[in-house]
């Protein structure tokens, strides 16, 4: 193509080299390296005057040189006159990190688009963005492809019976990805998620925990109902007085009907055994201890954190509660108003849970994630299971979700599938060692080392030809819109 320059930086030369193949060029010349103090050197060895620049830069194990590399890259092509300037990022940087997460955290992820722009750049071409909401960060086009049309064509070529087969999402947060590629596909879909509620604490918090959902129910009971309860709550001993209900008259019996009770929330055990919905009884549940999906009559050491529950041990302890049920003394409320505000918010700003977290983003507390309960929602029964998501750093979650759909749900085979190979430290072998997962597929958006691609298990999917697609459209001022929905 003329009037194009195509540089590599160093996070993935690799994926470079093979998009300028693809579209009968070689990358410019460039030469990048460190100072003695460690600060980036960039110096542009081609005339880039009047030239449309494409600087391919994906994330790497050293992000924050990556990033820097960038930006100075940008900013030496602005310098030398560049007609325009195109960063192809195929993994964006800091993508996790697009909102708050703390009321005096960080969205790192608009501050690197904000760079970005001051640094020169024109227009962005990434990939499978963490949250698609990103590209509203930027004040400049953003291409953001899809890797979905690849996985779904690797999917029909290579998996045996995959017609039967059902697209899984490991975490609430990626069930719009999930239902995407079922529709691509045309199967079925399922969802693996994981009880976020805060685990039983200490006989305080308990007690103050029941004295404010009795003053809730207190509050649509008559009151002459609710003298009745206090009189039973302060002597167990007497026995309590049965009062004569008040018969209303004919007139008033025609004029005004009965009005029906009100509804009682079902308890732990009715929600249990009891469904108002036949579907329900499809939902799996298991155990998660520590990470660990372990079996239903599994005990907890007695040693263990304070935060963790021994199984069992709930089973019955809402009855003895309503049972023995006392009137909490007024000077126990100020500590139990205390012991309640002193645990960590559902979330932490006090909204909803947000769609885009992932399970890895979590930060657990010691003590507070102990056992949790992991539910499958879908019939995956001798059928093989291709669970999905954006990106595969950490194992824990990818490895409880396997487990529970082969352990639980009977399913045939298992298939971790994700755009962006992250791999933290040992999660690839965490992975290769878990019998319940038989095949690993990624694409090669993120470098991944050489010692990493003699895995038994890892598939890597070649994107280039997307990426060489998307300049060369983007160069020749062609519509990209094609690129979303590829014919296969």
């Amino acid at each position: 193509m003329r009037g194009v320059q195509i540089f590599s930086g160093n996070s993935h030369p690799g994926l470079a080299d093979t998009i300028c193949e693809r579209l009968g060029t070689s990358p410019a010349k460039a030469d990048l390296g460190k100072f003695a103090n460690g600060e980036t050197s960039v110096n542009i060895n081609t005339s880039v005057r009047n030239q449309d620049v494409y600087i391919i830069q994906s994330g790497s194990s050293k992000i924050n040189d990556s990033v820097m590399e960038l930006l100075i890259m940008i900013s030496a092509c602005k310098g030398g006159s560049a007609k325009s300037i195109t960063a192809v990022m195929p993994y964006f940087p800091y993508s996790r990190q697009s909102k708050k997460k703390s009321h005096r955290g960080a969205i790192t992820a608009r501050m690197l688009a904000n760079l970005l722009s001051i640094a020169g750049v024109d227009h962005v071409i990434t990939m499978d963005l963490h949250a698609s909401q990103m590209q509203g960060f930027f004040g400049k086009p953003v291409d953001n492809l899809f890797a979905e049309p690849f996985i779904a064509r690797w999917i029909r070529m290579n998996v045996a019976g995959w017609k039967d087969g059902v697209v899984v999402s490991k975490n609430a947060g990626g069930t719009k990805r999930v239902t995407s590629l079922a529709d691509a596909l045309k199967l079925n879909f399922g969802i693996v998620t994981t009880d976020r509620r805060r685990p039983k604490v200490p006989m305080t918090m308990s007690d103050s925990t029941v004295f404010f959902d009795a003053m809730e129910e207190e509050s649509r009971v008559p009151k002459e109902q609710q003298l009745f309860a206090v009189h039973m709550q302060r002597s167990n001993a007497t026995p309590p007085i049965q009062e004569e209900p008040e018969v209303p008259s004919p007139t008033e019996s025609l004029l005004r009907p009965e009005t029906p009770p009100a509804a009682r929330r079902p308890s732990e055990l009715e929600a249990a055994y009891e469904y108002t919905d036949v579907r329900v009884r499809d939902v799996v549940t298991g155990r998660l201890v520590q990470g660990q999906l372990v079996d239903d009559d599994y005990h907890a050491d007695s040693g263990s954190q304070s935060g963790g529950t021994t199984p069992g041990a709930g089973s019955g302890g809402g009855d003895d509660n309503v049972e023995n049920t006392e009137v909490v003394p007024d000077s126990m409320m100020n500590s139990m108003i205390s012991n309640v505000s002193s645990l960590p918010p559902d979330h932490a700003l006090g909204g909803s849970f947000d769609a885009v977290e992932s399970d890895d983003d979590e930060v657990s507390v010691a003590g507070l994630e102990h056992e949790k309960t992991i539910t499958l929602v879908g019939e995956v029964r001798d059928r093989p299971v291709f669970i999905v998501d954006d990106m595969i750093d950490k194992s824990g979650s990818w490895i409880a979700a396997a487990e529970t759909v082969v352990k639980r749900g009977g399913a045939r085979k298992v298939y971790c599938i994700a755009t962006h190979a992250l791999f933290g430290a040992e999660s690839l072998d965490q992975l290769e060692e878990c019998p319940s997962i038989d095949h690993i597929v990624v694409t090669n958006t993120f470098p991944i080392p050489p010692s990493m691609l003699r895995s038994k298990k890892l598939i890597v999917i070649d994107v280039s030809s997307l990426l060489a697609e998307s300049i060369r459209r983007h160069h020749y001022g062609e519509s990209v819109s094609a690129l979303f929905h590829l014919n296969d």
